[in-house]
C-alpha cells in the first residue's frame, strides 16, 4: 500500500477515534510518559499488504471492531462458574460481581448438559458435581436471586438443551419483571461443536439445526440485544486441535449457522450480529494472538464477500476467550496461575471482547474460592495495572505476529476448502439443502472426518510430549517440588438428595393437565413447521422440567449415535 492510501485510512482513523467515547483513565507509561492510542507506519512510509492489516475498527478488522481499542471500553471480565445447586451458585455469583466481574457464566451440571432431570436414574452421583443442577424454571430464578437481568450480561455454557434451558432463563427474567427486550448475553447452542468434539448432543443434527433456527428467529424478533449463538471453538481445541484447526472449524460453523440463517429467509444483516464466538487462549502465547486476529479478518472477508453482510456489525467477530483447561496440571498447580496470566495476555493482545481466567486448581475439581478470587485478580492485575488497554493491538506491524497472522489465515482457508470438498461430495449436483459449507460440515460429522483430524492432532502432540520435544514445567521438566496437596472444593452428595426431593416437591404442587397440555402444543409445532420457541415457554411458565421437555423430543425425534471410528 502506497504512502498516500495508508494516509487517508489513518486520517479515517483518527475521525472515528475522536468521535467516539473514551474511558475516564491515565493513558501512560509507569514512568508517567503519554502513549499514542495506535501505532502504524510512520508518514511517507510505505506497507506492502498493509490493506489486510489496516487500522482499527476499520474493514478488515485485523487490528479490531473499534477505533478506540480498549480506550473506549475494556473486556468484560466474565468468570465461569456453577456447582452444587442454584442456591449455592448464586451466593458464588454474588461474590463475582461483589469482587468486580463484569458478567456471569453459567456452568451447568453434567445431568443439565445432557438434557435430563436430577431424578433420573442416570444422573445419579452426577447432580453438582461439574456445574450447577438446573431442573426448571424455578431452579432459574433462584439462580438468580437478587441479581438483575436486565443490567447484568449473562452467558450460558450448553448446546445440547440450549434452547429449553434459555427457555427457563426468560420466565426468570419474566418473574423478575424485566423485559426480554432488555436482555443481554449469550447462548452457546452451537451444536456441531459437540459431534465435532464434546460429545454432549441430544438428537440428530437436522433437529438440532431446527431448534436453533427457531431459537435464531425468536431472538432477531424479540430479544435483538441477545445473542443465541455463540460458536464455541474452546471444546474443539480443548479435544487436541490445532490453533489452526480451533479456528477453521469454528468459523465454518459459523459460516454454517450463517446459512441457516439464510436458509430461513433471515436478513444476514439483522441476525448476524447475534452471533458471537468463544476461542481457547493456549500457551503458545504469540500463535494465540496472531489466531485471534486472523479469525477476525477471515469472518469479515467471508461475511462481506460471500455472505452478502453490508453493515459493519455484520461483518464484525465478538469473541469471549477462556484460559485453556488442557495445558492446567495436577502436579506443581501453582504453576497454573503462571500459564493462566500468559494466555490471558494473549487473548487480551488479541483483541477479545470478554474473558474468563481458569483457576490454577480447576484440573483436580471445581474452583475453590479463594482460587476463584485468584483467577478474577488475574484479569484485574492485566487491566489495572499492566498498561496493555492504553493502545490498540499493540502488536500489530510485528514481523512476526503479522507472519503468524497471514500463515494461520492460509492454513483456515486450506481446511474450508476441504470442508466445501465433502459437502460437493454428499451433494454432487451442487443443490445444498441449508448452504455449502453446511453441507460439508454434516458430512464431515458423519463419516468422522473432524474427529479423525482431531485425533491425530492430539496424538502428534501427545508422542513429542512423551518424547520431550515438548516440555510442560512440573510435568516432564523440572520436575522437584515443594508443593503440598491442595484444599479442594467437594460437591456433598447431599446436594443431589435435597435437588431431587426439591424437584419432587415442584412435580407434585403443579398443574399436570396444563404441563401435557403444553408438551403436547410443543409437539405440534415440531410436526407442523411451526416456531417451537412459543410453546416451549409455555411449558416452561407451566414448570415442566428440562427432562421432560428433551424427552419429549427425543421420542418425536429420535437420539444420535456417533458412527464408530477406529
Amino acid at each position: 500500500m502506497d504512502a498516500d492510501a495508508i494516509e487517508d485510512g489513518r486520517r479515517r482513523w483518527q475521525a472515528r477515534y475522536d468521535a467516539a467515547r473514551k474511558r475516564d483513565a491515565d493513558f501512560s507509561t509507569l514512568s508517567g510518559d503519554p502513549v499514542e492510542p495506535v501505532y502504524g507506519p510512520r508518514p511517507g512510509d510505505t506497507y506492502e499488504g498493509f490493506e489486510r492489516i489496516g487500522w482499527p475498527g476499520e474493514y478488515p478488522y485485523t487490528r479490531g471492531l473499534h477505533a478506540t481499542g480498549y480506550r473506549g471500553r475494556t473486556w468484560t471480565i466474565r468468570q465461569f462458574a456453577g456447582f452444587g445447586n442454584a442456591e449455592q451458585t448464586n451466593e458464588r455469583y454474588k461474590m463475582i460481581l461483589a469482587n468486580g466481574g463484569g458478567g456471569l457464566s453459567v456452568a451447568f451440571d453434567m445431568p443439565t448438559l445432557m438434557g435430563r432431570d436430577s431424578d433420573d436414574p442416570r444422573s445419579l452421583g452426577e447432580v453438582g458435581h461439574c456445574g450447577v443442577a438446573i431442573d426448571s424454571a424455578a431452579d432459574m430464578e433462584v439462580l438468580f436471586k437478587d441479581i438483575p437481568l436486565g443490567e447484568v450480561t449473562t452467558s450460558m455454557t450448553i448446546s445440547g438443551p440450549a434452547v429449553p434451558v434459555f427457555c427457563m432463563y426468560l420466565v426468570a427474567a419474566e418473574r423478575q419483571g424485566v423485559d426480554p427486550a432488555a436482555l443481554n448475553g449469550t447462548l452457546q447452542t452451537d451444536i456441531f461443536k459437540e459431534y465435532i468434539a464434546q460429545k454432549e448432543w441430544l438428537f440428530e443434527p437436522e433437529p438440532h439445526l431446527r431448534l436453533i433456527g427457531d431459537l435464531m428467529e425468536h431472538c432477531a424478533r424479540e430479544i435483538p440485544a441477545y445473542k443465541p449463538l455463540s460458536v464455541s471453538g474452546y471444546h474443539i481445541r480443548e479435544a487436541g486441535a490445532t490453533a489452526a484447526q480451533e479456528l477453521a472449524y469454528t468459523l465454518a460453523d459459523g459460516f454454517g449457522y450463517v446459512e441457516l440463517g439464510l436458509s430461513r429467509g433471515l436478513d444476514v444483516d439483522v441476525f448476524a450480529p447475534g452471533l458471537s464466538f468463544f476461542f481457547d487462549a493456549h500457551v503458545d502465547f504469540f500463535e494465540e494472538i496472531a489466531k485471534f486476529r486472523a479469525a477476525r479478518r477471515i469472518w469479515a472477508r467471508w461475511m462481506k464477500e460471500v455472505y452478502g453482510a453490508e453493515t459493519d456489525k455484520a461483518q464484525w467477530l465478538r469473541f469471549h476467550t477462556q484460559t485453556a483447561g488442557v495445558s492446567l496440571t495436577a502436579q506443581q498447580p501453582y504453576n497454573n496461575v503462571v500459564r493462566t496470566a500468559v494466555e490471558a495476555l494473549s487473548a487480551v493482545l488479541g483483541g477479545t471482547n470478554s474473558l474468563h481466567t481458569n483457576a490454577l486448581d480447576e484440573t483436580l475439581a471445581l474452583p475453590s474460592e479463594q482460587a476463584a478470587e485468584i483467577a478474577l485478580r488475574t484479569q484485574q492485575v492485566l487491566m489495572e495495572e499492566t498498561g496493555v488497554a492504553n493502545v490498540a493491538d499493540p502488536l500489530g506491524g510485528s514481523w512476526y505476529v503479522e507472519q503468524l497472522t497471514d500463515r494461520i489465515e492460509a492454513d483456515a482457508e486450506r481446511i474450508f476448502d476441504q470442508i466445501k470438498e465433502r459437502g460437493l461430495r454428499a451433494h454432487p449436483d451442487g443443490r445444498h439443502p441449508i448452504g455449502p459449507i453446511t453441507s460439508g460440515i454434516l458430512r464431515g460429522i458423519e463419516d468422522g472426518w473432524f474427529t479423525g483430524e482431531i485425533a491425530e492432532s492430539a496424538f502428534q502432540y501427545q508422542q513429542a510430549l512423551e518424547k520431550g520435544d515438548k516440555r510442560v514445567v512440573g510435568v516432564n521438566v523440572h520436575t522437584p517440588s515443594v508443593t503440598g496437596d491442595l484444599e479442594i472444593l467437594r460437591v456433598s452428595h447431599e446436594v443431589e438428595r435435597e435437588q431431587v426431593r426439591a424437584l419432587g416437591g415442584r412435580k407434585s404442587g403443579r398443574d399436570d393437565a396444563r404441563v401435557r397440555s403444553s408438551i403436547d402444543a410443543m409437539l405440534a409445532a415440531a410436526r407442523d413447521g411451526g416456531n417451537m420457541i412459543g410453546p416451549m415457554l409455555d411449558a416452561v411458565r407451566a414448570e415442566a422440567t428440562l427432562g421432560e421437555i428433551c424427552d419429549a423430543l427425543r421420542d418425536e425425534w429420535g437420539v444420535y449415535t456417533e458412527p464408530p471410528g477406529f
